[in-house]
């Protein structure tokens, strides 16, 4: 017999951290690993996007690492200690660093802000790096209230956005998408 997905435990609208604190779903660290967990969703949905294995593995990647954070998120930081949890490592923020000077590489110079569009890899991957942002802006607002976030997270968080970002001009790079300028409209004097 299947293990059941229903616990009817957050029925009442609280729910457990790891380690067992139980906390509202409306708590700010629910929040943290839930948009998280967004981000890892929207990820999945680029790689299913993607025909260039070498992204697909760099977002599989980048996948795993983001159930890292989630779960440190997820966890009592009173009680994290005597718990299991993966850890973030500085190599990981170097790993992104290396992919995005790579793409770099190849990419023209940005010379104008630009559009997300033009192709659905192109606007998943912008998708991703405004919810990267969000649990960024997220992960910040706990650290300024004096919720413990470790300071890795987000670093890494922030240059995940960066990773993206430039993910996204790659894709269009490489489906020969042009990218869409940003043309401000200049309003008329009267």
């Amino acid at each position: 017999m299947a293990l059941k997905i229903y616990t009817k435990t957050g029925d009442k609208g609280k729910t457990s951290l790891i380690g067992g604190t139980k906390v509202p779903k409306s708590h700010i660290r629910i929040e943290s690993y839930g948009t998280v967990d967004e981000l890892n969703s929207f990820i999945g949905l680029l790689s299913d996007h993607l025909t260039d294995n070498h992204s697909k593995n760099t977002l599989k990647e980048i996948q795993d690492r983001l159930f890292t954070i989630g779960s440190s998120l997820a966890c009592d930081p009173d009680k994290e200690p005597s718990l299991k949890i993966p850890d973030l490592k500085e190599e990981d923020i170097l790993f992104l660093e290396k992919e995005i000077d790579a793409m770099n590489e190849i990419l023209p110079a940005m010379k104008h802000f630009i559009l997300p569009g033009g192709h659905v890899a192109v606007s998943t991957a912008h998708v991703a790096r405004c919810v990267c942002r969000r649990a960024e802006r997220i992960c910040v607002n706990m650290q300024e209230n004096n919720l413990f976030v470790e300071p890795l997270i987000i670093k890494y968080i922030n240059r995940l956005s960066d990773y993206l970002f430039v993910l996204a001009r790659f894709i269009a790079h490489q489906l020969k998408v042009e990218e869409m300028q940003w043309k401000p409209r200049i309003p008329l004097n009267p």
